[in-house]
């Protein structure tokens, strides 16, 4: 793996293995992971790459390899050193990085490719939760060797599943069927379905600053912001992009500030409170940009992962000026 700096990116070449998802640390500054697959995901196998920022750039600190394609990852928020990984032949990974092979554990229920896991940022409960092409989810301990529980209702694939920030044991799913649904772990069902596109939704996010805003990304390439006590209609919609949106995050830092990447090989940043939205277009991929995410340590940097085996972190000019 070679670094690299272009046009004020700092780029990590990733050989024969093409990014699906990437998160920064939410304990060490610098440090991020990516997850990438062999072959675009279709066969092969997979790799967790761990990178670090240092004074000469981006590095490579340490990888792990998983025997078929991975597709999303998401850090502990309890340990510095540990995160899971989710993988095409339905498993889900849990490694630590100050050991020298992984994984730790191996959680095996789903029955088909598993696209989305994040783990609970909700302080005082370690709960992961995953999201499948089997059409459920399912919650994780990742101290306890099976599922607490699965959640049922989506009619299509799974594409993400994302914790509320704000809401203990409250979950977003979004979904080939065209709807984005919000879960209570504590009743074990659904509170909530929007038939949030007319498309299959591939992303969702919630808003850092209100418990009831959420962003879904789909394939008829719009953006909506959706408020939980009126689901009648968005309160926003972004427009733009030319190819379906892979991946969408709101600003940890700014309360109308959000980026989205997709498969039109640009990630675009916006602020859906002013007239005229769009911020600005990064093009610096020359493939479908799958893996996107926003420093919780820097207001200005950003991380992002491609299909041409590339992970970049830059600091876009707008989140250099009061946005």
């Amino acid at each position: 793996m070679s670094a690299a700096h272009g046009r004020g990116a700092q780029t990590l070449r990733t050989p024969g293995r093409h990014g699906y998802a990437v998160e920064f640390s939410p304990y060490l500054p610098g440090r991020l992971a990516c997850a990438a697959s062999q072959y675009y995901g279709i066969a092969g196998c997979g790799t967790l790459i761990v990178l670090e920022q240092n004074e000469a750039g981006i590095g490579h600190f340490k990888s792990f390899d998983w025997n078929d394609g991975l597709f999303d990852v998401t850090w502990s928020e309890n340990n510095e050193h540990v995160l899971i990984t989710c993988s095409g032949d339905g498993s889900l990974q849990l490694w630590d990085t100050a050991e020298v092979t992984g994984p730790l554990q191996v959680f095996k229920e789903h029955t088909q490719e598993v696209y989305s896991v994040d783990w609970s940022q909700t302080r005082g409960e370690q709960l992961v939760v995953s999201g499948s092409w089997d059409q459920t989810a399912k919650l994780w301990d990742p101290a306890v060797g099976k599922s607490l529980c699965t959640f049922k209702g989506h009619e299509g694939v799974i594409y993400s599943t994302i914790w509320s920030p704000h809401i203990p044991g409250c979950f977003a799913s979004t979904s080939g069927d065209q709807t984005l649904r919000v879960w209570d772990v504590k009743t074990s069902g659904v509170k909530i379905v929007i038939p949030a596109h007319q498309a299959e939704i591939l992303s969702c996010d919630w808003c850092k600053y209100n418990e009831n805003l959420l962003v879904t990304g789909a394939v008829d390439c719009s953006l909506r912001g959706w408020d939980l006590r009126n689901i009648r209609q968005p309160i926003f919609e972004l427009l733009g992009h030319a190819y379906a949106i892979r991946r969408v995050k709101f600003s940890p830092f700014h309360a109308s500030l959000l980026a989205s990447c997709s498969y039109d090989f640009t990630v675009r940043f916006w602020n859906f409170s002013k007239p005229d939205p769009l911020l600005e277009t990064v093009e610096h991929h020359t493939e479908f940009t799958c893996g996107l995410d926003l420093s919780l340590h820097s207001p200005t940097q950003v991380a992002d992962c491609a299909w041409d085996e590339t992970v970049k972190i830059y600091n876009p000019t707008c989140l250099t000026i009061s946005p």
